[in-house]
């Protein structure tokens, strides 16, 4: 084989997998032991008895010390990517994992494993490097390029710890690309000339629901939807919490206190879920460390009653996913199921309910393993970043991201540059000014959610333009762009256009935001979306207020305001006056009105400024060289920006 070969890789929760093009189809590289599956579990060895560093075991191995050494061992890694210490506390109840004693907030979590620290992006990388062996005995040469796949709704700190992973690794990361997005490559879709996907992806650890327009062999992703909080280990913990709580009731042992019995007992759990997918019943049979025996029979009706509540969280998203498209079931043309939890007769049954398939005649697609469909849709994407044969050099794929992007303005409101379900890559330039006189600095806070506060938006990086020549308030021009590569990572930069001055940083974001936050960010901008605007409003009435009432302090240094009568001062006095009464308080009706006032009393003033301006400006200089600078007056950035910086 030769050099250079890029390979597509499914980093998952539970299982990953690598995958090449084999021709024109894409086919999952398998293991040493002959698997295809490498379950994402890492180990820790014990010190060998002459001393050194412990060996790091990876996969089926890494998994069998689960029982004998589980405070060695680390497994759902991808839960704690891109995650802060307060975010994963709910994860380490159910884990048998320790956090470093010397981690503190702010800091990246490390997890203790016998003697050593390793941070979530470290263990994913012993998995990415074992992924990478597999590849490279396969191939006989080296390979050092690779797609990696993501949950369509990771935000850009996990989605961040996910290429540190693929770096550590030895791997360069060519693209990010959304797990729902690559199963639809995996199936073909693309040879149809138009339709509408579904992909439901019910996963280990995540779940996600992508909606997918395909046009002339491009897809493009409407939107996408999900809970970074939802798979098939809730399905685990569930039938292991329950286990664990009868096995306490009836035989008063509480094996909370024995690691290794707990891990028996979530394997048996595993087992008996994998079982009722095909069999009417289950069976549980454990001896616990007082030699007693825990046995228990699960009917397939009792298992289905129990998850009832966990299937039902991914309707929510699926049907926030087609009014985000503008869509109905019946549009769907293709759903896809991937994850290994759409093995569940009970999730189909969802399924087909959700998108009404049985009654148009239609089924899911679920002809490929639900665990291989990921990575065979990654190896697809990597031979169309590579050029590598014919069969996909005519694909595109395109993708979007799933909040809305902005800065914090004047006020803490929100001024959106990019918006909700916007494909990537995107870039968009918005252009801002200063709202102080004199003001040398601008700080720029980035913020992500699509609520039109900043204080109820995630807030994502901060940063300064420093050096900005002073100039009263509204001269300065300050472009500020975004831009989301491929990967969906996000680029900020900012620009002072009349001095040149220039900032940027790439957002990795501050940790802080939990699971439910991320999960509510869309609903809460409807459930808010009235107050919301009514604040907004309000800030933005108040900004225009005191726009207005800075100018009029000024008016008498300018030769103009002494061609005013004493009648119309007076007038402008008496409606600058009830402006600063109202602008403060919370009648919105008041202070509009009160502007108006002004805006009406200043008027005449602001034509004798006007007729001054005209007359500078052409005194001396041809017609054209003044049309470009009353031009520059005009259009002054004040006057047509969306926002002005704190």
């Amino acid at each position: 084989m030769a050099e250079g070969r890029v390979v597509g890789i499914d980093l998952g929760t539970t299982n990953s997998l690598v995958a090449y093009m084999q021709g024109d189809a894409p086919v999952v590289i398998p293991g040493v032991d002959g698997s295809n599956l490498v379950p994402s579990v890492v180990a820790l060895d014990p010190i060998p008895a002459g001393g050194g560093r412990p060996t790091v075991t990876v996969g089926n191995s890494a998994r069998k010390a689960l029982i004998q050494t589980p405070e060695r061992v680390i497994y759902s890694v991808k839960r704690l990517m891109g995650r802060g210490l307060e975010e994963i506390q709910s994860e380490l109840k159910m884990f048998p994992f320790r956090l470093a004693d010397d981690v503190e907030e702010g800091e990246v979590p490390r997890i203790t494993l016998g003697e050593l620290k390793f941070t979530p992006p470290e263990i994913s990388a012993y998995v990415l490097r074992q992924l990478k062996r597999n590849a490279e005995r396969f191939f006989g040469a080296p390979v050092t390029q690779a797609v990696i796949t993501v949950p369509a709704y990771f935000n850009d700190a996990q989605r961040q710890a996910t290429k540190d992973a693929g770096r550590m690794a030895g791997l360069e990361v060519l693209r990010l690309v959304n797990e729902p997005t690559a199963a639809a490559l995996a199936y073909g879709l693309d040879r149809a000339k138009a339709g509408t996907i579904a992909v439901y992806d019910f996963g280990g650890g995540t779940f996600d629901i992508s909606i997918l327009k395909l046009r002339d062999g491009i897809f493009e992703v409407q939107s996408t939807n999900g809970d970074t909080h939802l798979g098939g280990d809730d399905i685990d913990n569930l039938l292991l919490t329950i286990a664990l709580d009868e096995i306490y009731a009836e035989h008063g042992v509480d094996l909370r206190g024995h690691p290794g019995a707990v891990q028996a007992l979530r394997k048996a759990a595993i087992d008996a879920k994998i079982s009722l997918s095909t069999e009417a019943a289950a069976h549980f049979d454990i001896e616990l460390p007082n030699g007693d025996r825990y046995q228990r029979e699960i009917p397939r009706a009792v298992f289905e009653l129990l998850i009832e509540p966990v299937l039902e969280r991914t309707a929510g998203p699926c049907k926030q996913a087609l009014a985000d498209a503008g869509i109905t079931p019946e549009q769907i043309d293709d759903v896809v199921m991937v994850g290994g939890s759409t093995r569940i007769p009970a999730v189909r049954q969802l399924v087909d309910g959700l998108f009404h398939l049985s009654a148009r005649g239609k089924k899911p697609h679920i002809e490929l393993n639900p665990d291989e469909v990921v990575a065979l849709g990654a190896a697809v994407q990597a031979d169309i970043l590579a050029g590598a044969s014919t069969a996909t050099e005519e694909m595109l794929l395109l993708d979007v991201t799933p909040l809305s992007l902005g800065i914090e303005a004047l006020g803490g409101t929100v001024a959106r540059i990019i918006q909700r379900n916007s494909t990537i890559p995107a870039s968009a330039t918005e252009h801002f000014t200063t709202g102080v006189d004199g003001q040398t600095n601008v700080a720029i806070h980035v913020v992500q959610g699509e609520r039109e506060l900043a204080a109820d938006c995630r807030s994502l990086a901060r940063f300064d333009l420093k050096g900005i020549p002073p100039m009263s308030a509204g001269l300065p021009r300050i472009e500020v762009k975004f831009l989301i590569d491929a990967d969906g990572i996000l680029h900020v930069s900012a620009r002072e256009q009349r001095s040149g001055k220039a900032a940027e940083i790439e957002v990795k974001p501050t940790y802080g935001l939990t699971d439910e936050q991320v999960e509510s960010m869309i609903l809460d901008s409807f459930d808010h979306a009235e107050d919301d605007f009514a604040k907004r409003l309000l800030i933005e009435t108040r900004n225009e207020a005191e726009t207005i009432l800075t100018a009029v302090e000024r008016a008498p240094q300018n030769p103009a305001w002494q061609l005013l009568t004493d009648e119309e001062r007076r007038i402008v006095a008496e409606a600058r006056d009830q402006l600063n009464a109202v602008k403060t308080g919370e009648d919105l009706t008041a202070i509009r009105n009160a502007t108006l006032a002004l805006d009406q009393a200043t008027r005449r003033f602001a034509e004798l400024m006007m007729d001054a301006a005209v007359s500078g400006a052409i005194r001396g200089k041809t017609m054209s060289a003044a049309g470009e600078e009353l031009g520059e007056a005009v259009t002054a950035p004040h006057a047509m920006a969306p926002a002005e910086f704190k």
